[in-house]
């Protein structure tokens, strides 16, 4: 199951766990464009719209799973939103509230029941985070606080879900060539300065690509990773390290 499924590094993540084999449920908002996630040719695939804030949608994304395909195996919680841009001391209330409703609810409401579903049999959870989940960053209060709160609920999820055999790591990705990250640079005066100042603290000098975060993911998800579990991991390109 992957949650913001219908573009960037969600839809990288379905194209690659189509490639190897898996049986996919694809969450996203209602309205989403999913010509890319069916040509991504999953062996099966179910299609579900939502709100991964709300509880009463989650509810019936694993009704939907557990009758189609009888189990939860993987889950990716992907789903997130950007917020605002500007410094904290201007940055709007109902704003902040609706990035935390998306991106750290979500992942609540996400680790909560999809933990329900592969109680008894055991799975990986794949959180989203960030960067600015594990630093401070600048200018996006909501965006780093939500991020921060993802990497907490892996660490609490992976100590109190391990007995069940369900492990749960975070990925925390840098700027990646994103719809994302590109509306993002859009959202200023200069869009290629952004672009410029942001690069310039990478040591490889670029944006990740969405297939190069997909590609941690899906070896999170996979019996690779079987001794991994509570972890969050920085692919960045080195900014971390710089």
């Amino acid at each position: 199951m992957v949650t913001g499924a219908a573009r960037g590094i969600g839809l990288a993540t379905v194209v690659q766990m189509a490639q190897s084999g898996m049986r996919i449920v694809a969450f996203d908002r209602p309205g989403a464009d999913w010509g890319e996630v069916r040509l991504a040719g999953a062996s099966e695939l179910l299609e579900v719209e939502g709100d991964a804030g709300s509880s009463a949608d989650w509810e019936r994304l694993l009704q939907s799973t557990l009758e189609k395909f009888g189990q939860l195996d993987v889950l990716v919680n992907n789903a997130g939103i950007s917020g605002a841009i500007c410094p904290l001391i201007d940055y709007p209330d109902e704003i902040f509230d609706e990035v935390m409703r998306v991106n750290a609810r979500g992942v609540f409401l996400g680790l909560k029941h999809g933990a329900r579903a592969m109680k008894g049999r055991g799975g990986s959870i794949v959180n989203v985070s960030s960067v600015s989940g594990i630093g401070g960053g600048r200018f996006v209060a909501g965006y780093t606080a939500s991020k921060h709160a993802v990497v907490g609920m892996t660490k609490l999820a992976a100590t109190e879900l391990a007995a069940e055999g369900i492990r749960v790591n975070a990925v925390c990705p840098s700027p990646t060539s994103t719809e994302m990250t590109l509306a993002m640079e859009r959202e200023s005066h200069d869009p290629d300065a952004v672009r410029r100042a942001m690069t310039r603290v990478i040591p490889l000098g670029r944006y990740a690509e969405a297939s190069e975060i997909a590609n941690l993911i899906l070896f999170l998800a996979s019996d690779a990773s079987s001794f991994m579990t509570g972890t969050a991991i920085p692919i960045d390109g080195g900014l971390k390290a710089a």
